[in-house]
């Protein structure tokens, strides 16, 4: 094989001398040939070279939004974003108080009035529309205007603004840029513009403690978004930018600044076609309302918020865990007028009566509740003097006896089951009874009761409308056997008492009010008898709402428990009470009222519980120890020996009904009695009952069969020894034992009224005397309920 090397290729002898230039100069480096111009140093990258960045970049940012896209999901809603308060307002759609640490109230972007939307977009987005869920290009102008000190901006559309508020926080992280940024976009793909919207003007924060449009147009204009003008729209939507920086109630100085952010978002509007040009120049700035504190519970707030979250959980319209995660908007049947109304009479006839000096006045607490009969509607309530300073509301609560006020159900019951007496004469309000002190009960089957009348007073022969007005235990409890005791609870749980009160079992001490019926059940109650009988479940709120949708309310038509005659013979019966019996204080209403005064045991309450045809109004002042608790006696509270129900009771309630009615025409009760309601009685025949006797009188009782010694067929007593009240109708003794009486509808009894004047009278006497209730046993040997006083 030839060793040749290849035609035209010579090789390279490393030894030899070449030239300087391929060897290199002194420095060893390679030299430019001679003659040869030296190449300019390259300043630009190559298009290659741009290329290759451009597409390296791309490829980093397409892997990064990939990635961003991927890994960042739509987080749930941060707990303050979705925290509510609940809004309790009066019947009028005024504000009484907001329950919640955040105050906001949700509203659907309908209730929003369209001016008031594109005054918003006018604000801060004016292409939200047209726009996608992100502008790139105004994040990197509004990032370049923070650097170049021209003003922090954000250059995030209302969509980033809501993701912001609603799912992330407020804290300036380039993390959290990057998860809005990502969650917007997903968020647009999910939700409409307008979803979008509506969220953003919910979850925005407009100052003064306002969370979104429907809280601040409240906050700052004192009405419900609904009612917002364009001006007024506009100035919300100007405090977006800067809230604190343009309230001008708080800081006048900022005015200017904020007159031209208003003028800003109108001339945006304009610009937009959202607003003629002259309806802009028409518009003055709309100033708002000074800022006002927090609306708490204080005063009778927290009553009536206490008052109506036991109506909507006990009633299962919403349950506890549900209401209080808020967000509801509650109207309540409470009269603003009448409520203030309420206030100022405990004010003017208890509180401002107080003596710091005296220890009983600590311990005096008032209650009150008022309801329209013809509604069922609670339109004013009275909890106590301050909800922060006594929890319990005086108008709810149970656990106060009620005394007399519970003697016209026995009578109601009486009327409504056609009862008689023991020796077989219907009850009316004439018929004669033997209202001997501690006289025992006739036809009862348990152990022998024998109330005790007020004072140990002996009244002998009195006519059931008499013993009404002065409240004769020994009367009503041998009618409440008469009836039958059972009946007679019947007829009170119908009219409103709820079966469950406290002390309401069915014995001869029913009648003199053991039962802790609380002030709002007894007021319910008595709404019945002012309805002619018709009852339908007390009704506290009339709407409930929440984010815009309504909540159905239970309604519950009226009911005829028991009959008009019952009802009305009973008010017929009530009206004496007021006109000359122990509720005369409430004649001040100047209406044409029934009523019964009460009194607890020991005189730990008093009682006043009355309506006119309009108004059904209970009063109750009770006694108790701030700090521990404990029931106490009224003696000496407001200077006085004790508290009875015809004084302070039925001031508050007269000045109350005068002033909740003021105005309106007087209207007359309109009454269908039973018959013989209005006929005068002859004594019955005269029976002796063994060691009683009667004022002044002879030991002879009139008309109680079954008395031990009685001689049924006596002829009547001689003239002197049995004589009938000045009233006229008398009511006979006795009733019918359990069992004879004809049940028409069950109808409670009604009776009632202290005895006027005199010592420990609920009618005012000068100097009233402790005394105690009677020791009575119930059914089958228990003992029974303590006596209260009347």
């Amino acid at each position: 094989m030839s060793q040749e090397p290849p035609h035209g290729w010579n090789p390279r002898d490393e030894t030899a001398a070449g030239p300087a230039y391929a060897l290199g100069g002194p420095s060893g480096r390679p030299e430019r040939p001679p003659g040869r111009p030296r190449r300019p140093r390259r300043l630009l990258p190559t298009w290659r070279m741009v290329l290759g960045a451009v597409l390296g970049v791309a490829l980093l940012l397409i892997g990064g939004f990939v990635a961003g896209y991927t890994l960042v999901h739509i987080p749930p809603a941060n707990a303050t974003a979705t925290a509510q308060s609940n809004v309790y307002l009066y019947a009028d759609g005024t504000l009484i108080a907001r329950e919640g640490e955040v105050n906001r109230e949700n509203v659907q972007l309908a209730q929003v009035p369209l001016t008031v939307q594109h005054a918003v977009l006018a604000a801060e987005d004016r292409n939200f529309y047209a726009e996608r869920a992100v502008d790139p290009k105004a994040m990197v102008r509004a990032a370049w205007n923070t650097l170049t000190g021209k003003g922090k901006q954000s250059g995030s559309t209302i969509t980033q603004q809501y993701v912001k508020n609603y799912y992330l926080g407020q804290e300036q992280t380039l993390s959290r840029k990057w998860k809005e940024f990502f969650i917007a976009i997903k968020l647009s793909r999910e939700q409409s513009k307008s979803e979008i919207l509506q969220g953003y003007l919910n979850t925005s924060y407009f100052g003064r403690n306002a969370y979104g449009i429907q809280a601040a147009a409240q906050a700052y204009y004192g009405k419900d978004i609904s009612g917002i003008d364009t001006a007024e729209g506009a100035y919300l939507a100007s405090l977006l930018n800067a809230p604190s920086a343009y309230d001008v109630t708080t800081h006048p100085e900022n005015k200017p600044a904020a007159l031209g952010r208003w003028k800003y978002t109108l001339d945006g509007m304009v610009e937009q076609g959202w607003l003629s040009p002259a309806e802009r120049a028409a518009m003055t700035f709309p100033e708002p309302e000074r800022a006002k504190p927090a609306n708490g519970l204080s005063g009778q707030r927290g009553y009536v918020v206490q008052a109506v979250e036991e109506y909507l959980t006990g009633n299962g319209i919403i349950d506890e865990n549900t209401l209080a995660a808020g967000g509801y908007r509650i109207t309540t049947t409470l009269q603003r007028a009448k409520q203030e109304a309420f206030a100022r009479a405990v004010d003017d006839e208890v509180m401002s009566r107080l003596d710091p000096a005296r220890k009983a006045d600590r311990n005096v607490r008032v209650g009150g509740a008022s309801i329209d009969p013809a509604t069922g509607q609670v339109v004013a309530m009275y909890g106590g003097v301050d909800y922060t300073r006594q929890y319990v509301n005086n108008a709810t609560r149970r656990d106060y006896q009620v005394g007399s006020t519970f003697k016209p159900f026995v009578f109601t019951s009486a009327v409504q089951n056609g009862s008689r007496t023991q020796d077989g004469r219907r009850i009316t309000p004439n018929t004669v009874y033997d209202g001997t002190d501690r006289r025992p009960v006739q036809g009862w089957s348990g152990n022998p009761y024998a109330p005790e009348n007020e004072d140990g007073h002996s009244y002998g022969p009195i006519t059931v409308r008499t013993a009404t007005d002065k409240s004769v235990n020994s009367v009503y409890a041998q009618m409440a056997v008469d009836v039958g005791p059972a009946k007679v609870e019947q007829t009170a749980i119908g009219l409103g008492i709820p079966a469950n009160t406290p002390d309401l079992g069915p014995s001869p001490s029913i009648a003199l009010g053991p039962a802790t019926a609380s002030v709002l059940d007894m007021t319910e109650a008595y709404a019945t008898l002012a309805n002619h009988g018709r009852h339908g479940t007390y009704t506290l709120v009339s709407k409930v709402t929440k984010d815009g949708v309504d909540v159905r309310l239970p309604r519950t038509a009226p009911e005829q428990v028991v009959s008009r005659e019952a009802a009305d013979t009973t008010t017929s019966v009530l009206q004496s009470v007021v006109e000359g019996g122990t509720g005369t204080a409430a004649q001040s209403a100047g209406r044409p009222a029934a009523g019964k005064t009460g009194t607890a045991e020991e005189d730990k309450a008093a009682w006043f519980a009355g309506y006119t045809p309009e108004l059904a109004t209970v009063v109750a002042v009770m006694g108790q120890d701030p700090d521990t608790g404990v029931q106490k006696p009224l003696y000496g509270a407001l200077g006085l020996p004790r508290i009875n129900g015809g004084g302070a009771p039925a001031r508050i309630w007269g000045r109350f009904t005068g002033e909740a009615l003021a105005g309106e025409e007087i209207v007359e009760f309109d009454l269908r009695l039973e018959p013989g309601a209005a006929e005068e009685q002859s004594p019955p025949p005269s029976t002796a009952t063994p060691g009683q006797e009667t004022p002044g009188e002879s030991s002879s009782s009139p008309g109680v069969s079954g008395t031990p010694g009685a001689s049924g067929g006596a002829s009547p007593p001689p003239p002197g020894e049995t004589q009938m009240p000045p009233s006229g109708p008398g009511l006979t003794p006795g009733g019918a034992p359990p069992g004879d009486q004809s049940a028409d509808d069950s109808a409670p009894g009604f009776a009632g009224g202290e005895r006027p004047g005199g010592p420990g009278s609920d009618g005012g006497g000068s100097t009233p005397a402790v005394v105690g209730g009677g020791t009575g046993r119930g059914a089958g040997g228990l003992p029974a309920a303590p006596i209260p006083r009347r």
